[in-house]
Parts: structure tokens; C-alpha cells; sequence
């Protein structure tokens, strides 16, 4: 009886907590963290949200994936610091591009435009309209062609 009862309140507690960690979705601005919502309206002013979905992990915190009308997306940490913006086949606001990195691409594939950025923990992947995917440090030191498996 006691075993029946125990695997019965973990049941319970089991689907409760998990209900908890639902992805959910929202069209608001608002529905981001502050600095999230900032970086839409000083790189994207006039973008119009299509979709946030926001992602709740049972053992990481919330991220938020934005898709704006135009096809953008773009995805931020908890904290609301952008991860990665993927502008499809239009080139990623030019401020949001390390110096550096955009001098590179500049000098070194000087007829393609950087169309996807992303940020990770110890570099950046650039994506240019060529499909070519350029990995570099995070000082902007060019690292090698990112292989795309």
C-alpha cells in the first residue's frame, strides 16, 4: 500500500512539475527580457514580431526564440542577450558585427554579405550569402570555415 501510494504522489508531483517547463508563445515585445527588447528596437525598429516562442528547460533557464514578419530569427538567453540572428538572405545589421570580423569579410569575400550570426561561449560563427559558415574568436581573429554537418 505504501509503495502504491509513494508512486502515486510522484506521479502527481512528476506531471505538475513538468507542466511547468511548456514551451509557450506570445506576439508581445514585452513577453522578453528588457535587454531583449531593447536590442530588437535599436537593430530591428521597425521589424514586426511574428512569433516568440518562449523556451523553459527543466535544467536550464528560459530562452526565447523570435521570429519577426520579415523572416528573421533570432535567439536570446535568458538574461536577453542575443545568441544568434539569422536574416536569411539579407544581411544582419551591420553595428551588430564585431569590427574586426567585418573588415575580414570585407577584405576576403568582398562580394557576399553576412546573413546569420551567432555568438557562442568561445567564438562566433558568421553565415554569408554564399552559404559559407567562417568561424573566429571572440576578438575577431579568423579561425577556419565551419564545417556544416
Amino acid at each position: 500500500m505504501k509503495k502504491t501510494l509513494s508512486a502515486l504522489i510522484l506521479a502527481i508531483a512528476g506531471a505538475g512539475s513538468a507542466s511547468a517547463f511548456i514551451d509557450s508563445y506570445s506576439i508581445k515585445r514585452e513577453s522578453l527580457p528588457e535587454e531583449a527588447q531593447e536590442m530588437l528596437s535599436k537593430y530591428f525598429p521597425k521589424a514586426k514580431v511574428g512569433m516568440i516562442k518562449i523556451d523553459r528547460h527543466l535544467l536550464k533557464k528560459t530562452d526565447y526564440d523570435v521570429k519577426l514578419v520579415n523572416g528573421t530569427k533570432i535567439e536570446f538567453s535568458n538574461a536577453g542577450k542575443w545568441k544568434l540572428v539569422d536574416c536569411q538572405n539579407k544581411e544582419v545589421p551591420e553595428s551588430l558585427v564585431p569590427s574586426t570580423i567585418r573588415k575580414y569579410v570585407k577584405k576576403n569575400f568582398s562580394d557576399v554579405k553576412i546573413t546569420m550570426i551567432e555568438k557562442k561561449t568561445l567564438n562566433y560563427l558568421i553565415g554569408l550569402s554564399d552559404g559559407v559558415v567562417l568561424k573566429f574568436d571572440l576578438l575577431g581573429t579568423f579561425n577556419g570555415v565551419e564545417s556544416m554537418e
